[in-house]
This record gives structure tokens, C-alpha cells and sequence, in this order.
């Protein structure tokens, strides 16, 4: 594996695929896969202004593939060290409209 060396360090970065905001309700946009550099210094919080910053810019790049193969195959071609995050399912849970009004409920039912 050839190695890519930025300002003396080893490239690493993590393959994942994002899970749905919590504004979406389907399922649009989250079978993609995202290759994401890991940062290479700690972010450290702005004395001004308060918010966080970082001088790593790498930390801004997020490429996006159609599937894990062709990002794990990018990350090889270019001798970057990737680790791949396997996906979560969502559990839901299966509950019915007649649980609302059990006789037995946990928490009283209220108007």
C-alpha cells in the first residue's frame, strides 16, 4: 500500500453511510456512502467570538460515492488508511392505535 503523506502525517479518514436527519421521513439520500478525513488536531474554542475552529482543512472535505466498494477503491488508490463504519438499522417499535387506551397503562391517559 503506498502511502500519502500531508505535512508528514499518514491520511486516514472513516467510509460511513449517514444515517436520516431527523427532519426527514423517508428514506431519500441515505443509501450513499461518505469518505470523511479524520481530524488531525483538536479543535480549539475561539477566545472572540466563542465558536470552535481548526486549522485542519481536510477536516471540510466529504466525498460522496454511490457504494462502499467504490469508496473503500478510492481510498486505495489514493493510499489513504480508511476504516469502514457499518450502517445501524432503526429499530422501531410496533405499538398499535388501541395502546393509547389500555385500562392498564403506565402513564394515565390525559386531555
Amino acid at each position: 500500500m503506498k502511502q500519502t503523506a500531508f505535512q508528514g502525517h499518514l491520511m486516514s479518514a472513516r467510509i460511513f453511510s449517514p444515517a436520516r436527519t431527523a427532519m426527514q421521513s423517508g428514506k431519500a439520500k441515505t443509501g450513499r456512502w461518505v469518505l470523511e478525513f479524520e481530524p488531525e488536531s483538536p479543535r480549539r474554542i475561539d477566545p472572540l467570538m466563542g465558536y470552535t475552529t481548526s486549522s485542519d482543512m481536510k477536516s471540510q472535505i466529504k466525498l460522496v460515492f454511490e457504494t462502499r466498494e467504490e469508496a473503500q477503491a478510492y481510498a486505495e488508490a489514493n493510499g489513504i488508511a480508511a476504516r469502514v463504519e457499518e450502517p445501524k438499522e432503526p429499530r422501531r417499535r410496533q405499538i398499535s392505535y388501541a395502546e393509547n387506551f389500555r385500562y392498564d397503562r403506565k402513564t394515565p391517559w390525559t386531555h
